[in-house]
């Protein structure tokens, strides 16, 4: 759910250096650079700052969680009080900001309980001037450029405490580097990556005292936020198994510190004090299978060093034993039982024997801990194999070598994953297939490529014959930068679509849109054995402003079998570069301003044979009087079986014609494609001004559905 909070206001943002500049010349769109501070205890209400671009105009806050709100605070510009209700669980929450020019990208906002928050005061730059904190507190930050921040606390003897610093993993560019000196000056720890580029810092007091935290930013770059949780609450290192069967219960061993309870020593490596256990039970829901979706309380951007898609091809769901513990830890949802790993199966000659299909729970215990497998076949064919670490985030880099019965090494799988852009769903886990023979025995070894070992280094294997699925995201199309997608009336918005295929899967697939407003359409979308392509949103010219949250689906049928499938909507968090995504819960839409002009495609279905070509008319609807320049035509991520070279629509024109060839070979089916349109518009933000400079606009045609049938 999300709640929209409206006020009159307007925010105009002067050339500041922490901003960045605009990506290209476009219409204005809603960027959201920086939210400060990260956040918020539940029941509390904290003052925030934005940063960002095209924000004047700005009307409201938009929340996904019915239980944060916010209130704009007179005569300061860019600050806002955000409350949090009692009702909101412990996690992250996307912020987004709406205004004039429809939707940004969204922000993280972190929401604890029973931990006192505290603003950072300056100065706090060395020992003799650190801020005095208390413990089970949420300090709020940030950085200093060529400096350090300093916070001071008073402790027991023979406490067990943990700081964990939330920078990366909400959205901040800090690298952060921690260090906790006792009351002697003496170095009791140092860290600077435990949840990707997050420290955390595990130890247990020496003597009473006041104990001196030292934070800053690796490289010492200053206005970075980071939220500093200071605790001896139960905090989760580990779940062990880390898969469970749809709709089941299972006893779970949960590794971590300061656990409630009869906890017990856990004899496993790990980088502080030792790690204790507990039993708990932890249930599956069947959600994730239905419809492909993956349940998250906190968002999963600590996997790697940057922010990443690692999850779009997980269906699982995040597990928090309860509101007291400090973080939640993700569990994949298996179709059929789990199995749990059994030492010792460090040698081929020891391998662990399994049944097909078969998901087993594992982890490589020590260092140079080698699991050998064991499975025999009762059919020819294909076979897929996935290990699961870095989408459970369990910090193994896991490789799969599969040998034959007679010990011949027939296929190594290690990294997979697409990269398009900023959108990074490439991952260190191994995915694969391979042809079997039935009746045959099968060895599999599963390893650290680094031969780690210890309590996070887990991993889930599945094996089983064949299964194709799919796995679909969205991205906004706006290009390096965070953005929002804002649909302009009369015009047309595209957002990009990726496709993971799984164990061959390759029919076609149908993308759908859901709680759409009254006058926008979207003609449902296809992908015809492509990994990516684009998805179009149309506004009718009297289409109200609207702003909200829409789903899209994906459906597909496999062996006569329908299957729904969730598009996962996913949002850029910084410009440029790859690796800088991560997924958020909702898609969010928005309608504003007329646009200056809006391209169709006719006629919108057409047939030609394989190896032939096609003209089509593109028509122009030039919405602004004083629009009459050329537009520029180009294929929107065309699929590589179509080519078209590029056209114009030229100074004045109505229409132009193109030509579509559809290369030989192509299979028979229906393909969508659509033209990007690109004109130098006359534009102005005040419509009263004189003066409207040219500005670069690119808009997208409404598509063509080409059905491709056989070559004669």
């Amino acid at each position: 759910m999300r709640k929209l909070v409206t006020f009159a206001m307007v925010l105009i943002l002067s050339g500041s250096s922490c901003l960045r500049e605009t990506a290209r010349g476009e219409l204005p769109s809603m960027r959201f650079d920086r939210l400060r501070p990260l956040g918020a205890n539940a029941w509390q209400s904290v003052e925030v700052e934005i940063l960002g671009a095209d924000v004047d105009g700005l009307t409201g806050l938009m929340f996904d969680h019915a239980g944060l709100s916010a209130e704009p605070i007179k005569d300061k510009e860019r600050r806002f009080v955000i409350k949090v209700a009692d009702t909101v669980p412990p996690g992250t929450y996307d912020v987004r900001l709406v205004g004039r020019w429809g939707v940004s990208n969204p922000r993280l906002f972190a929401v604890s309980r029973g931990l006192t928050d505290i603003a950072e005061k300056e100065p706090n730059n060395d020992p003799a001037t650190a801020q005095e904190i208390a413990l089970n507190s949420a300090f709020n930050g940030e950085s200093d450029n060529n400096g350090e921040d300093f916070l001071a606390v008073t402790l027991s003897s023979g406490q067990r405490i943990v700081v964990d610093c939330l920078a990366r993993r909400l959205e901040s560019e800090m690298d952060a580097s921690l260090e906790i000196s006792a009351p002697s000056g003496r170095i009791l720890q140092s860290n600077g990556d435990w949840n990707g580029a997050d420290p955390l810092l595990d130890f247990v007091t020496p003597e009473d005292g006041r104990y001196v935290l030292r934070i800053n930013d690796l490289r010492f770059r200053g206005g970075h936020p980071y939220r500093l949780m200071i605790s001896n609450r139960p905090h989760v290192e580990a779940i062990h198994p880390r898969a469970i069967q749809a709709g089941q219960t299972a006893e779970v061993e949960v590794i971590g510190r300061n656990l409630p309870g009869a906890s017990v020593p856990v004899a496993l490596p790990n980088d502080g004090p030792p790690l204790t256990s507990i039993k708990l039970t932890a249930a599956a829901p069947t959600e994730p299978l239905d419809l492909g979706r993956y349940l998250f309380l906190e968002h999963p951007t600590g996997h790697s060093p940057l922010p990443t898609a690692a999850t779009c091809t997980l269906n699982g769901f995040q597990w928090r034993p309860s509101d007291d513990f400090l973080n939640a830890l993700p569990l994949l949802v298996s179709e059929s039982p789990v199995t749990l790993e059994a030492e010792d199966n460090n040698t081929v000659e020891k391998a662990q024997k399994l049944t097909l299909p078969a998901m087993v729970s594992g982890r490589f215990d020590q260092p140079r801990d080698g699991d050998w497998f064991e499975f025999e076949t009762t059919e020819d064919g294909q076979y897929g194999f996935d290990v699961y670490s870095e989408r459970i985030n369990g910090r193994a880099d896991p490789y799969l070598v599969v040998l034959d019965d007679q010990g011949n090494r027939m296929q190594e799988m290690d990294d997979f994953g697409h990269r398009i852009n900023a959108f990074d769903g490439h991952l260190r886990d191994p995915s694969g297939r391979i042809g079997l023979a039935k009746n045959r025995k099968y060895r599999v070894l599963v390893q650290d490529r680094y031969s780690r070992g210890g309590a996070r280094y887990q991993y889930v294997l599945s094996i089983r014959r064949d299964q194709p699925d799919w796995f679909m995201a969205s991205i906004h199309s706006q290009n390096p930068g965070p953005g929002g997608t804002t649909l302009w009336k009369g015009g047309s918005a595209w957002i990009d679509l990726i496709l993971h295929q799984r164990d061959g899967f390759s029919e076609p697939v149908t993308i759908t849109a859901e709680g759409l407003p009254a006058g926008v359409t979207m003609t449902p979308t296809i992908l015809n054995n492509d990994t990516r392509g684009v998805l179009v949103f149309t506004a009718a010219p009297e289409a109200a402003d609207w702003t909200g949250e829409i789903t899209l689906v994906s459906t597909a049928t496999i062996n006569g079998r329908p299957l729904r499938r969730e598009v996962r909507p996913h949002s850029r968090c910084w410009n440029g570069g790859d690796g800088t995504s991560r997924p958020a819960r909702k898609m969010a839409l928005a309608v504003r301003e007329r646009a200056p002009f809006a391209l169709s495609i006719e006629p919108a279905k057409v047939e030609v044979e394989s190896g032939k070509s096609v003209e089509l008319t593109v028509k122009a609807v030039r919405h602004q009087a004083d629009f009459k320049t050329n537009i520029t035509l180009q294929p929107l991520m065309f699929q590589g079986s179509f080519s078209m070279p590029n056209g114009n629509i030229l100074d004045g024109a109505s229409d132009t014609k193109v030509t579509i060839t559809v290369r030989d070979g192509t299979r028979p089916g229906d393909y969508m494609l659509t033209l990007l349109g690109q004109g130098q518009v006359p534009f102005h933000k005040d419509p009263a001004a004189t003066s409207r400079p040219n500005t670069l606009v690119s808009l997208p045609s409404t598509p063509v559905i080409i059905t491709v049938l056989p070559k004669k």
